[in-house]
C-alpha cells in the first residue's frame, strides 16, 4: 500500500498541492521550535531579563498578551475569509508578518525587554494567524475518510522544518561558543537563521496551494471586520446545533494548554531544573522533534484506523506519563526519557485535533470553525504558561511543582474528550 495514495485526496488535489500546503507546516515550524521551544524563551529569561526572579512569569505575560489578542481577532478574520474567499492572501500576509517580528529579535540584547515583548508579541500573533488560514485548506485538500493521514502528513513534514531551522541554529551556536562567543552575540543571529527558512520554504506553498472559496454573496453586504463579527455572532448563536464540535473545543483548549507550557517552557524547565547548558538544550529540542515527526506521520494513519476519538485519548494519556516522569527525573536519563515520550504525544496529539476539527466543521465556514478552533487554543496558550509561570513564582521558582500541576490540564482534557460524540458531529457538518 502506497504512503501517500491519490485516494486519501479531494477530486482535482494533485499530490504537488498536498506537499505545498505541508510546506507551511515545514516553514512555520522554525518559529515555535527556535524562538518559542529552544533558544529565545530561555534567552529571554537568562540574558534579556537577566535572569530576575520574576523573568519566567514575564516571558509567559508576553505570551499570554500576543495570545489574547489572537482570541480577539482571529475568528472574525477567519469569518471574513470565508466570506470573502481570502484564505491565502490573508496567509500571505501574516507569513510575511511573522518573518519580519523574527528578524527584529535579533536586534534584542540584554536589558532590551521591552523590545523583546514588541518582537515576540508581533511575531507570535502573525504566526497564530497563519496556522489557522493553513488548517483551513485541510478539508478542502483530503477526503473526510482520511483527514487524519493527511494532517499527519503535514504535521510531521512540519517538524522536519523544525530540525532544519534548529540544527543550523545549533550549527551556529556551537561554533558560536568555540570562538568564545556569548549568548547576547549568537543568539541573534539564530533568529535571522529561523526569519530566513521560514521566508524561504513558505514559497513553495504560495506556489503551489490553491484558494477553491469562493466568495459568497452576502460578503458585499458585509461591512469589513463589522460584517465579519456579525456573522461569527450568528455562528454562537447556532452553536448548540454543532455541541460536538464545542465539545471538542472545550477539550482541545483543556489540553492544548499542558502542550502550551511543554512548548513554550521546555527550554526553561531544562536549564533551570535539570542544569542544561544551552546546546544541551537544543540538543533535547532536536530530538523531541524527531519523535514528534515520527509519532505524527504513523499516528496519522493509526487514528483513520483506531477512530479520532479513541486515538486523541491515547496520546492524552502519554502526555501525563510524560509529565510525572518529568517531574520525577534527578538526572538526565530518565528526563530523556520524557522528553521522548512528548515528541511522540505533540506530533499526535495536535495532528489528531486538526483532523477532527476538519471532520466537524461544515464546508462553508471552513476558515471560521478553524478560527474558533485555534481561538480555543490561543486561550490554552495564556492559561497553560500563565498557571506555570505563576506556580514558579509562588513556589520561589520551584519548576518540579510547576510541571507536575500541567497532568491536570490533559486529565481534563480526557474527561472533556469524553462528551465528544465524532460520528454525530460529522453528520452535522454534513447536513
Amino acid at each position: 500500500m502506497a504512503l501517500f495514495p491519490q485516494e486519501a485526496l479531494q477530486d482535482g488535489v494533485r499530490k504537488r498541492e498536498v506537499f505545498g500546503w505541508a510546506m507551511y507546516d515545514f516553514a512555520n515550524s522554525g518559529y515555535t521550535t527556535v524562538v518559542l521551544t529552544a533558544v529565545f524563551n530561555a534567552y529571554f529569561v537568562g540574558v534579556v531579563a537577566r535572569g530576575a526572579p520574576w523573568a519566567t512569569l514575564a516571558w509567559t505575560l508576553t505570551i499570554a498578551l500576543s495570545s489574547a489578542i489572537v482570541m480577539l481577532t482571529l475568528p472574525a478574520l477567519g469569518a471574513w475569509a470565508d466570506l470573502h474567499g481570502a484564505k491565502k492572501k490573508l496567509l500571505v500576509a501574516f507569513t510575511t508578518a511573522c518573518v519580519l517580528g523574527t528578524a527584529a529579535l535579533a536586534m534584542v540584547g540584554p536589558g532590551d525587554l521591552a523590545l523583546a515583548v514588541l518582537a515576540v508579541a508581533v511575531s507570535n500573533i502573525a504566526f497564530s494567524y497563519g496556522e489557522s488560514m493553513i488548517a483551513a485548506f485541510l478539508p478542502e485538500l483530503a477526503r473526510r475518510e482520511a483527514l487524519g493521514r493527511v494532517s499527519g502528513w503535514g504535521w510531521s513534514f512540519g517538524y522536519l522544518g523544525g530540525m532544519l531551522a534548529l540544527g543550523a541554529s545549533l550549527a551556529w551556536v556551537l561554533a558560536a561558543q568555540a570562538r568564545g562567543e556569548s549568548a547576547a552575540q549568537f543568539v541573534p543571529v539564530t533568529m535571522l537563521i529561523t526569519a530566513g527558512i521560514y521566508a524561504l520554504a513558505a514559497q513553495a506553498t504560495f506556489a503551489l496551494l490553491r484558494e477553491r472559496a469562493q466568495p459568497q454573496p452576502e460578503a458585499a453586504r458585509s461591512q469589513g471586520l463589522g460584517g465579519s463579527l456579525r456573522r461569527l455572532a450568528e455562528t454562537w448563536r447556532e452553536a448548540r446545533h454543532y455541541r460536538d464540535f464545542a465539545w471538542l473545543l472545550a477539550c482541545s483548549a483543556c489540553y492544548q494548554a499542558g502542550i502550551s507550557v511543554v512548548i513554550t517552557l521546555a527550554a526553561v524547565y531544562a536549564e533551570q531544573a535539570m542544569g542544561f547548558k544551552q546546546a544541551q538544550t537544543m540538543m533535547l529540542v532536536f530530538l523531541v522533534n524527531i519523535a514528534a515527526a515520527l509519532g505524527a506521520f504513523a499516528f496519522g494513519y493509526g487514528q483513520d484506523r483506531l477512530g479520532h476519538r479513541r486515538a486523541l485519548a491515547l496520546t492524552l494519556a502519554g502526555w501525563v506519563l510524560m509529565t510525572v516522569l518529568a517531574a520525577l527525573a534527578s538526572g538526565p536519563a530518565l528526563f530523556w526519557v520524557a522528553a521522548v515520550i512528548a515528541g511522540l504525544c505533540m506530533g499526535s496529539s495536535q495532528s489528531a485535533g486538526r483532523a477532527m476539527v476538519g471532520l466537524l466543521a461544515p464546508e462553508p465556514r471552513r476558515a471560521e470553525f478553524f478560527a474558533l478552533w485555534t481561538f480555543a487554543t490561543r486561550a490554552s496558550v495564556i492559561v497553560g504558561p500563565l498557571t506555570y509561570g505563576l506556580i514558579t513564582w509562588a513556589t520561589g521558582g520551584n519548576h518540579r511543582i510547576a510541571i507536575l500541576s500541567t497532568a491536570l490540564f490533559f486529565i481534563g482534557g480526557l474527561l472533556l474528550l469524553r462528551q465528544v460524540n465524532v460520528e454525530r458531529g460529522a453528520a452535522r457538518a454534513l447536513a
